[in-house]
């Protein structure tokens, strides 16, 4: 199944988004139980406005955006299809190469 990045804009305060993440589990549990909400970075930037970065494992985007929808409270800045995770440890570095500074 696709997962997906969802970059959003709130239009709450940060100590508002525990009951906009208690709605939004409410809403993909009782609507839409093919969405599995796996995790979320919420940020404050530099203007003080609350974002968050979610990531989403659904059948489509139309139904991400329809649980967008009926959460409210926030615009979807964008929506990315995933291709791929990495880790650091999927880079092992090779005690044999040339060191970081290029020698």
């Amino acid at each position: 199944m696709p997962r997906y990045v969802i970059a959003r804009r709130f239009h709450v305060d940060e100590d508002q988004m525990p009951m906009v993440g208690r709605r939004s589990r409410q809403i993909a549990e009782e609507r839409y139980p093919m969405i599995v909400w796996e995790h979320s970075h919420v940020v404050v930037d530099d203007a003080g406005r609350v974002k968050s970065f979610c990531i989403y494992e659904a059948p489509d985007e139309e139904i991400v955006r329809a649980h967008a929808v009926e959460l409210g409270s926030h615009d979807i800045e964008a929506i990315y299809v995933i291709a791929g995770d990495v880790t650091p440890a999927d880079f092992p570095l090779d005690q044999g190469s040339a060191s970081a500074n290029g020698d």
